[in-house]
């Protein structure tokens, strides 16, 4: 029974979706696909300030040369010429596309200029008023526009002639360069986006194998075992070898299933047997016993109490291993409900000393089995009778849909934790330990219920609260003679 259980855990969380190819996909690709993207990134940035560094250096590098070079060729020049002259001349000869030069004396006079100044994008007013410039070439925001500005003093045989000024605008080649690095970007962005797409098809491709995988094994059950195998065509080696071991795996679970099934079964048929008369024989000379004292009567009546509760567990057992077996199903019948439930309140009241109520209106039947449902309805009393006081009232209410009949067993007893409702129905599964052997509790009943319930087609449900009570409900299929 444990290793059933344990199986059965392992196909619920299939089932439950704890392998799940999408999202294992998804994770995949971000983990593959991550490194490359940041690496790429990377790149693409380094490259991009890389690039800008390198334009503006080659700028710089470029006014500096001229601006050293500047003094020397006015000295040159003023041999041959006038100062003006000279000026100029060494001017038109340093000068390339995009640089100004204007040279002003001391006292601020414009002693000669560059013929393209007036042509500047920039203002004459607003370059002159750069009176103070950097000896080593830097660039300014000017006008929404880069410039590399820089200044020299000129000195003629030792005496101070003027100061040159240099104004270079890079601002097209900035443009262009932001272009490019925009260009870059979106080359980058174009190709993170394709190597997440092949990255993740790859994927899918290589999962989809474990998916079919998992699709497979959700869909065996214990009933299935003997016959359920993993068949995957189109898969790489390494899950082959997965599906032959998972194959091997189930082959082991059916025939340690059928050995548990069988040594159950024969234990359970081979005991009940011989603990049935020991337990005659108890009765016996408990109703003969006339001359017992109390110890021995008290005595008797112990041996008695838990042969009786060995038996009932055997018993237990052998419908469990029934209904494992497939030997449990039953002929279905349209069953009238509130004759079943007058019969089974009345049996109950007889047995239990305990008022049963009954809410159910006429003329409601249910696809079910007579004596299984009345099996189940009077395990959900006796659990409802043991676990409330005497004076508490159990409740069997009859209600139905257009569809299907439902049959509410409801108690206002100590209730069940939250945490424990989810496995109620298991086997051998007890809220409280102590509290289950005191009222002669295995762990089997609500099993069997469950057991007995949905192999009639239908379904049981537990609502609950501690210190309010518990309900029940049991739905069945409609039956043909319903109004």
């Amino acid at each position: 029974m444990r290793l059933m259980h344990r199986f059965g855990e392992s196909i619920r969380h299939f089932k439950q979706g704890h392998l799940d190819p999408s999202s294992l996909q998804f994770r995949l690709t971000l983990e593959v696909a991550a490194p490359l993207i940041l690496g790429l990134g990377s790149v693409a940035l380094w490259t991009s300030w890389k690039m800008q560094q390198i334009l503006i250096t080659t700028h710089l590098q470029s006014v500096d040369y001229i601006a050293d070079r500047f003094p020397r060729d006015v000295q040159i020049y003023s041999e041959m010429l006038p100062l003006e002259a000279g000026l100029q001349k060494t001017i038109d000869n340093v000068s390339v596309p995009g640089l100004l030069i204007w040279v002003k004396s001391p006292s601020g006079k414009l002693l000669a200029r560059s013929n393209d100044l007036n042509t500047a994008s920039i203002s004459i007013p607003e370059l002159m008023s750069f009176a103070e410039m950097p000896l080593k070439p830097e660039v300014y925001p000017v006008s929404n526009r880069a410039l590399v500005l820089s200044q020299r003093p000129i000195r003629i045989n030792g005496n101070p002639l003027g100061t040159v000024y240099l104004a270079r605008d890079i601002t097209e080649e900035n443009r262009q360069l932001v272009a490019a690095v925009q260009g870059l970007a979106l080359v980058c962005g174009l190709a993170m986006i394709a190597i997440m797409i092949a990255i993740a098809i790859r994927i899918r491709q290589a999962l989809r194998p474990l998916q079919e995988m998992s699709q497979i094994a959700g869909a065996i059950s214990a009933e299935d075992l003997k016959e359920a195998q993993l068949q995957l065509s189109h898969a790489p080696r390494e899950v082959k070898e997965l599906a032959q071991t998972f194959n091997m795996m189930l082959s082991r679970l059916s025939d340690s299933w059928e050995q548990q099934r069988e040594f159950v079964s024969n234990v359970s048929h081979e005991l009940r047997t011989p603990l049935t008369v020991v337990f005659g024989y108890l009765q016996s000379l408990l109703r003969r016993g006339t001359n017992l004292n109390d110890y021995q009567r008290e005595a008797l009546e112990t041996a008695a109490s838990e042969a009786d509760r060995t038996v009932r567990l055997l018993q237990d057992l052998l419908d469990l291993a029934r209904a494992d077996s497939g030997y449990a199903r039953v002929q279905l019948e349209s069953v009238p409900l509130r004759e079943l439930l007058q019969e089974v309140a009345s049996m109950a009241e007889r047995f239990s000393n305990r008022s049963i109520l009954i809410t159910a209106p006429k003329d409601v039947s249910a696809i079910a089995n007579r004596d299984r449902l009345k099996q189940v309805l009077l395990n959900l009393i006796d659990n409802a009778v043991k676990y409330s006081t005497p004076d508490q009232d159990v409740v069997l209410e009859l209600q139905h849909t257009e569809r299907q009949a439902t049959i509410q067993v409801r108690d206002r007893g100590i209730g069940i934790p939250l945490l424990d409702q989810s496995r109620i129905f298991e086997r051998f599964y007890r809220v409280d330990e102590a509290r289950s052997r005191s009222t002669g509790g295995h762990g089997l009943g609500l099993a069997i219920v469950k057991t007995l319930v949905e192999g009639m087609g239908g379904t049981i449900m537990i609502k609950s609260k501690l210190a309010e009570g518990s309900t029940f409900t049991i739905a069945l299929p409609l039956g043909s003679e319903n109004p």
